[in-house]
């Protein structure tokens, strides 16, 4: 058993921090907000993930894991992890490292107590934010002033399924110093923190530091890319009469390509693959390899497309003026399984319809409240029921699975008008067409 530090309680670090006490270590999570600290102290997560509550519950009552925001609680730890977040820049496409750089800074003056300096063995300090390409090597400086190491490694969880992703990871990776006593230290080091995971023969891939970053951002990049390739093929179905669905089926079926992430909508949000693909493109071009990466600009100027044309389809099919009309909007989240609208394409849709003179109602069965602190000038509504009455059109737009549920007679009967834009194409087209819907999916036949 390690004693752990997890710097930064956010959805990454206390979702680990919680993970971290399940695989039987000791830890101590640390952030600045004392507000987010005395809820994660009393075992109640700030945030909605399936999963988190009853973990983080328990490990707060067992005492494996507790809440600080003094960095001179966490000096003893074996191991320190960095879960801060990198925002993206207000004015600018990089990323923000201003909160990681605080966090270490911090971290570097505990570090350097005697007390610290003390002990038999140097500190580990493990990396687990999205960052920069040569953000790892510019920190690992800094703490050799302290004879503590560094180590990246990267996350790749996905929200919904965060506690799994983290328990049960396809791949974990360490990119450890180039001397080689330094590395095989920090190996053996994660290798104990890890051992339950590592027993299971889960793949684990050593690599220096830039490897170790470019894992994150690339295949972020990479899953951007393909969500924004069948938007694309969706648009152009549109346009031709075909169906994206039978053509995402079909060229998934090459082992090549694959099937997931081919399910044409209106597109990627959250607080992870915008920003993170905006900083891959401006660090590219700080290293001169700007035109490399080019292609993501495209990309991500496909991904914003798609709520523009969620918007147009909205106005081609109502059959009347949009100013004045009532929307039923179902979905406030980035996606299911969440309560995060951090870049949220479904609450940029209503935004962009309630400009045109639209009366937005919005449901969401976990994000409600954030809409309501967040966006006081957004109409939320509880229920489902509540969002459809009356309305002259519905706009599924994050797709929960009581939404996948939904009946479409009864759907039917509160409203004032049957059209239904799927904005995920997650329902069955020939069910609500035979209740008397009109249905418009995103390059759907």
């Amino acid at each position: 058993m390690k004693l752990i530090s997890v710097i930064g309680c956010g959805y990454l670090g206390a979702v680990h921090a919680a993970c971290m006490a399940e695989l039987g270590h000791r830890v101590i999570g640390l952030d600045s907000d004392a507000q987010k600290i005395a809820e994660l102290a009393a075992g109640r997560a700030p945030f909605y993930e399936p999963g988190l509550a009853e973990l983080l519950e328990w490990a707060v009552t067992s005492g494996r894991l507790s809440f600080t925001t003094d960095y001179r609680e966490i000096a003893a730890a074996d191991v320190h992890f960095l879960a801060v977040g990198t925002p993206q820049l207000a004015t600018g496409e990089g990323a923000d490292l201003r909160f990681i750089d605080e966090a270490t800074d911090a971290l570097a003056e505990v570090l350097a107590t005697s007390s610290v300096k003390d002990r038999t063995l140097a500190p580990l300090v493990v990396g687990k934010s999205t960052v920069p390409v040569g953000t790892a090597a510019r920190l690992a400086k800094k703490f050799a002033k302290q004879d503590a190491l560094l180590a990246w490694n990267p996350e790749f969880l996905r929200e919904g399924f965060a506690v799994k992703d983290t328990l049960s990871p396809d791949r974990i990776v360490y990119g450890l110093p180039t001397k080689k006593s330094a590395a095989k230290l920090a190996e053996r080091l994660l290798d104990e923190v890890y051992a339950k995971l590592l027993a299971q023969e889960i793949p684990k891939i050593v690599t220096d530091y830039p490897t170790a970053e470019l894992v994150k951002t690339s295949a972020n990049a990479f899953l951007a890319t393909k969500i924004s390739f069948i938007n694309a093929m969706a648009e152009l179905c549109d346009a031709t009469g075909a169906d994206v669905t039978t053509l995402a089926k079909a060229i998934g079926q090459d082992d090549r390509i694959g099937k997931k992430f081919l399910r044409a909508g209106i597109g990627f949000g959250g607080g992870c693959l915008p920003k993170d693909i905006r900083a891959f493109i401006a660090r590219a071009e700080e290293l001169g390899a700007g035109r490399s990466l080019e292609f993501l600009r495209n990309v991500d100027a496909v991904n914003t497309r798609q709520r523009m044309r969620a918007v147009e389809l909205l106005q081609e099919h109502l059959g009347r003026p949009l100013e004045g009309a009532t929307v039923a909007v179902l979905g406030a989240a980035f996606k299911p399984d969440s309560d995060d609208i951090r870049d949220s394409p479904a609450l940029d849709i209503a935004a962009k319809i309630a400009e045109l003179g639209v009366t937005v109602r919005i449901t969401d069965p976990q994000a409600a409240e954030n809409v309501r602190r967040r966006q006081p000038e957004r109409l939320v509504v509880d229920t489902v029921e509540e969002a459809l009455a009356g309305a002259d059109a519905v706009l599924l737009l994050t797709e929960w699975k009581e939404y996948r549920k939904l009946s479409p007679k009864k759907a039917g009967k509160l409203v004032a008008n049957r059209l239904l834009l799927d904005g995920r194409n997650c329902l069955e087209p020939s069910e609500w067409q035979d209740a008397g819907w009109q249905y418009v999916g995103m390059g759907r036949r």
